[in-house]
């Protein structure tokens, strides 16, 4: 278990961790997707401590230091699947085949551009405002839901590749562990936001329908690109919810 959270940790961020005495096995990369929203939830708890910390400072200011360490702390690892995808979705007018050879080139274009930035200004937005109070609850929930939503797209959907990067996760993924513990973390974001929560579970529902709508017709199942862009996307609804549901 120990193994799998340090893999997981080793993935999702860019925090030191010791070196392993051999490569990983497929099965223990199976298992670390178990501690995605772990691993959110410790990326939550730095960030909710930088906002503890520095509550003194204008929200502004606070909310550009939070969102760059936000982005610092995962490498801006979703955020170049984000990239990639929105620059194959519009790219790849439709086809398949055109679409994921786009998604594997390393070069970003004016499409993804755009959307890279239209998602942080949103954060940056939605921060601003949260920070004018106590935010640490949407700080905590935010990169786990994102993870979490990862979690999701992997049990319901195929995963594309067979020689990608997250095909060993994907294909050894303790599923019914996994699935207890999406269930968890949807009872966790009810009990800390209430009624809010329950509109925010909602709406990240309805959107997930409509991803993986569209990723089924487009694609037939998801790319390591695909989870990283879900996961941007849910983590600004996390944020921006909670934002405009208390006006």
């Amino acid at each position: 278990m120990i193994r799998a959270f340090a893999l997981a940790l080793q993935l999702l961020t860019r925090l030191p961790v010791p070196a392993s005495s051999g490569p990983p096995r497929p099965e223990e990369l199976g298992l670390s997707v178990l501690f995605f929203p772990v691993v959110g939830l410790l990326i939550g708890a730095l960030l909710a401590g930088l906002h503890t910390a520095l509550w003194l400072v204008d929200p502004g200011v606070l909310a550009a230091l939070v969102l760059a360490a936000w982005v610092l702390l995962t490498g801006g690892l979703h955020l170049d699947g984000l990239a990639d995808t929105a620059d194959a979705w519009i790219g790849g007018q439709g086809d398949r085949d055109r679409t994921l050879a786009i998604m594997k080139d390393p070069r970003s274009g004016p499409v993804a551009i755009v959307a890279v930035v239209l998602v942080l200004l949103t954060k940056f937005a939605a921060l601003q405002a949260l920070l004018a109070g106590d935010a640490r609850i949407p700080l905590l929930l935010a990169p786990v839901l994102g993870r979490a939503v990862i979690l999701l797209l992997l049990l319901t959907m195929p995963y594309i590749r067979p020689d990608g990067l997250g095909a060993p996760y994907a294909n050894h993924l303790p599923r019914l562990s996994c699935s207890l513990l999406v269930l968890l973390v949807a009872v966790a974001t009810v009990a800390f936001l209430e009624w809010q929560g329950g509109v925010l579970l909602a709406v990240l529902g309805l959107g997930l329908v409509g991803l993986r709508h569209g990723l089924l017709a487009r694609l037939g199942g998801t790319t390591g690109d695909t989870l990283g862009a879900a996961c941007e996307l849910a983590e600004t609804v996390a944020l921006l919810a909670p934002t405009l549901l208390t006006g």
